[in-house]
């Protein structure tokens, strides 16, 4: 018997983007028991989409799935929103995803069966099939110099999404926050960090680290959806910026100890600077380093 289970969307101003999700929600091959969506739209746009496609849906869909629909536009972000939102969940096991995805019809299903096969796994993720593969200068630059708990080992599942299609689930040390789900009674009591507002980076592979490096936390390349991202409430700045913060985020608050680490953080830093220099010379600017400046202090100050 698959375990129940609650959906969680944080939302804000993609009303088109977030009907599409939930109503490839509503056309799964099972249905979660609950749905909560967090909007801080400062209108009921969002609002009225997900209720016309809710009373669309068949008659024993609507039966089965309560969905709970908080609008409030004083919620300053994703992890906030998320937080709002475990506090009333009721499923045995949670769900979150981003508020412009579509699921293949048997999304729910396929990371549900992880959980009754895999009775260890903490945490369970699908895959993105329509991730680009990044260039092969990206490629390069991550692999000289993320290195130790900096490097992401999603990647190259997400990668290889199209041709494991149907492979077993592979294990990882952090998922995504756009689908990814965990065991209830292993997070009830956890929260994501709220001191991240806005654009949350970090915060998934915070909460992650925060469940302890023996947590089993695992990719299944069968439960598939596509990530249609909207440049709605996406920040425009230089990659650096982002990526900095959210590293110097997470170093500070989950891996400042060790010689392994620090120096881990160290070799990343001069990967940052050498990216940021040739870009600056490329463009004839100081701005990449501006960005990366000011992603450092961001994310040091997040983590206070």
């Amino acid at each position: 018997m698959l375990p129940s289970l609650t959906v969680i969307v944080p939302t804000k101003n993609r009303p088109a983007d977030l009907q599409r999700t939930v109503a490839s929600l509503l056309q799964q091959s099972v249905m979660p028991c609950q749905l909560i969506i967090v909007d801080q739209s400062g209108d009921d746009e969002s609002r009225r989409a997900v209720s016309r496609q809710f009373n669309q849906a068949a008659p024993e869909v609507r039966e089965t799935v309560q969905l709970s629909f908080t609008l409030d536009p004083g919620i300053p972000g994703g992890a906030v929103a998320r937080n709002r939102a475990m506090d009333v969940a009721e499923g045995e096991i949670w769900l979150f995803l981003d508020d412009d995805v579509i699921l293949e019809p048997d999304f729910l299903q396929q990371l549900l069966e992880v959980y009754v096969r895999c009775p260890q796994a903490v945490g369970v993720s699908g895959v993105v099939t329509n991730y680009p593969l990044p260039p092969l200068g990206y490629r390069a630059w991550s692999w000289i110099f993320a290195r130790g708990v900096f490097h992401d080992d999603r990647q190259p599942v997400y990668w290889n999404a199209n041709r494991a299609r149907a492979g077993d689930p592979v294990r990882v040390t952090r998922l995504g926050a756009g689908l990814m789900s965990f065991r209830a009674q292993a997070i009830r009591r956890l929260r994501f960090d709220e001191n991240l507002r806005g654009v949350s980076d970090g915060e998934d592979v915070d909460f992650c680290a925060r469940l302890g490096r023996e947590a089993v936390l695992l990719i299944t390349p069968r439960a598939r959806l596509v990530h249609n991202q909207s440049d709605s409430g996406r920040e425009q700045s230089h990659w650096l910026r982002r990526k900095a913060r959210a590293e110097h985020y997470l170093y500070r608050r989950n891996w400042n100890w060790g010689v392994k680490n620090r120096l881990s953080f160290y070799w990343l830093n001069v990967g940052y600077g050498l990216v940021a220099t040739a870009a600056g010379l490329r463009r004839g600017s100081l701005g990449p380093w501006r960005s990366l400046l000011s992603g450092i202090r961001e994310g040091a100050a997040a983590a206070l």
